[in-house]
């Protein structure tokens, strides 16, 4: 497959902005084999990068976003947007795969489609126990595969993506993106005034939902796990107020670890591991590639 980036302009809430495209898209081309991929985005109507050194210079977190997007396009419920709003399209009867992928900065979102139901059958790249459901959250970075059936009548439903509040007081964007399943057997003229059926979304603060959830996300079959311990691991975490040992700039087996929200490494919530080989090729890190920077 031949990818062709591109620099150009979009307009998203009544603002334009340069953009990069892959093959003429925006966020881009579907690069796999399922039917439907589907993205959620932050939108700001500033340079994404300028919002992040901002954050970094204040202390404070980053300004809150200023839309969400599907697939890049903001939708309906947002000033300019209308025009552009992603339509998916579905045989009435037809049975689809919808990868989504939550690829927000700092927000969890809940994603559902008017009048339909899903099959989950993955997250992360792992197979689950299918289970069914009206509504899904996924976190920032998160996957969830999903089946979606043709089996309402042929119409034209929103799919909308919402904040789900995770952190009280925390200040959020509590607007609703939305895209289009547009059944191919009703397909809409250009100048179409019907609006298609809303979903009921869950309050931002629907903390029972998505514990019903995640409490739903089970491997397919039973996982067989060590029940003979040989050894007891204790293991201590604290704030790190001790100096780096010297040698630490020099090493190359340093795990940097921190949670899911990238600005939390500057403010200093990340763990550096260092490791040390044991004995032999099996207790040993392997060697890095001989391009590796070294920090």
């Amino acid at each position: 497959m031949i990818l062709l980036f591109k620099q150009r302009k979009v307009k998203r809430l009544c603002k334009t902005h340069n953009s990069i495209t892959v093959n003429g898209m925006f966020p881009g081309a579907n690069p796999g084999s399922e039917k439907w991929r589907h993205s959620s985005w932050e939108w700001w109507d500033a340079n994404p990068i300028d919002v992040v050194r901002q954050s970094t210079r204040t202390g404070a977190a980053p300004n809150i976003s200023d839309a969400y997007t599907i697939n890049g396009q903001p939708g309906d419920l947002y000033n300019c947007s209308s025009e552009d709003t992603a339509i998916v399209p579905i045989d009435f009867g037809e049975s689809n795969l919808l990868r989504v992928i939550n690829a927000a900065l700092n927000q969890p979102l809940f994603f559902t489609v008017a009048n339909h139901k899903f099959t989950v059958v993955g997250a992360d790249a792992s197979y689950l126990k299918p289970f069914t459901t009206s509504v899904i959250m996924l976190g920032p970075g998160q996957t969830t595969d999903v089946l979606i059936s043709g089996d309402q009548l042929p119409g034209r439903y929103y799919m909308a993506a919402r904040a789900y509040q995770s952190a009280q007081n925390a200040p959020f964007d509590n607007t609703t993106t939305t895209a289009i399943l547009e059944y191919k057997s009703a397909l809409c003229p250009a100048q179409c005034t019907t609006k298609p059926s809303m979903p009921q979304l869950p309050a931002y603060n629907d903390t029972a939902t998505v514990t019903a959830f995640s409490g739903s996300l089970k491997s397919p079959r039973k996982v067989e796990v060590p029940t003979d311990i040989d050894e007891n691991l204790f293991f201590a975490f604290g704030l790190g107020l001790n100096n780096c040992p010297k040698n630490f700039r020099a090493r190359r087996c340093v795990w940097l670890m921190h949670c899911h929200l990238d600005v939390h490494i500057t403010w200093g919530l990340a763990m550096a591991f260092l490791v040390d080989n044991g004995i032999g090729e099996l207790q040993s890190v392997e060697p890095p590639p001989a391009d590796l920077p070294i920090c």
